[in-house]
């Protein structure tokens, strides 16, 4: 039984894993699509950095997660540096040494935004939810939501996180709020996902705020703008064509 993010809940009750899928098609259109993230970081309410990412998203055929290009477009130090995430590699290409370097998706890249956090995941394809608990909870509005409340274990070597609660939202397949954990459970990151806009056929959320597990006054806001559907060819996900790319 395959749920989508359209789906009515009140014929069936949908499995955790089906929750988890169907909050995977809010994120993230089932084809081909670009852009902007922008990125943010705040310490003790003061900005610190920021970044702006340009974002190339497709999922393999084979095994349904997305490979990824993303172009740094600001700031100017930074531009044209390029990260592939293409099955379980995550490379990163220097234009001015042309050298290109394995990464793992747990570096942060800006702030507590990880690169396997700015890279397009579905979460059902790396994790195994094992429980799905309704309950109500706050939104980054501190708005009350009802919630199913999904645990997930990561279920591939290569998934960012250990493990992670998320409450999406029933009825609708939101993700409202999320929780990701070290496997010595220590709360790494919380993450508050806000602003839904229709975009691409669906409301989407295009804000996804991230506050650091030990200090609460370390905040990173991501912001997504200029989502469209577009081509992404083949030639572009693959490591040997990086020294060659040219944004379109």
């Amino acid at each position: 039984m395959v749920f989508s993010a359209t789906s009515n809940p009140s014929y069936a009750t949908p499995t955790p894993q089906e929750i988890l899928a169907a909050s995977d098609a809010v994120r993230n259109p089932d084809y081909p699509f670009g852009l902007t993230n922008t990125l943010i970081e705040y310490k003790n309410g003061q900005q610190t950095d920021t970044s702006t990412l340009g974002i190339y998203s497709k999922a393999d055929p084979s095994s349904g997660q997305f490979r990824s290009l993303i172009r740094y477009i600001a700031p100017q130090r930074d531009a044209n540096k390029l990260i592939l995430y293409s099955g379980k590699d995550l490379w990163f290409y220097d234009p001015s040494s042309k050298a290109s370097i394995r990464m793992s998706p747990q570096q942060r890249l800006l702030g507590q935004a990880s690169n396997g956090d700015v890279v397009t995941v579905n979460l059902a394809k790396d994790y195994k939810a094992s429980s799905a608990v309704e309950e109500d909870t706050q939104d980054g509005d501190r708005q009350t939501k009802h919630c199913y409340k999904v645990a997930m274990q990561a279920d591939t070597p290569d998934a960012t996180y250990h493990h992670i609660d998320m409450w999406i939202e029933v009825g609708n397949f939101h993700p409202i709020k999320a929780r990701f954990y070290a496997d010595s459970n220590k709360l790494l990151k919380s993450a508050y996902y806000r602003r839904y806009e229709k975009q691409l056929g669906l409301d989407r959320p295009t804000e996804t705020v991230i506050i650091d597990g030990l200090d609460p006054k370390w905040v990173t806001v991501m912001r997504y703008s200029d989502l469209v559907k577009r081509d992404v060819p083949d030639l572009w996900l693959q490591r040997e064509y990086l020294p060659r790319f040219k944004p379109q």
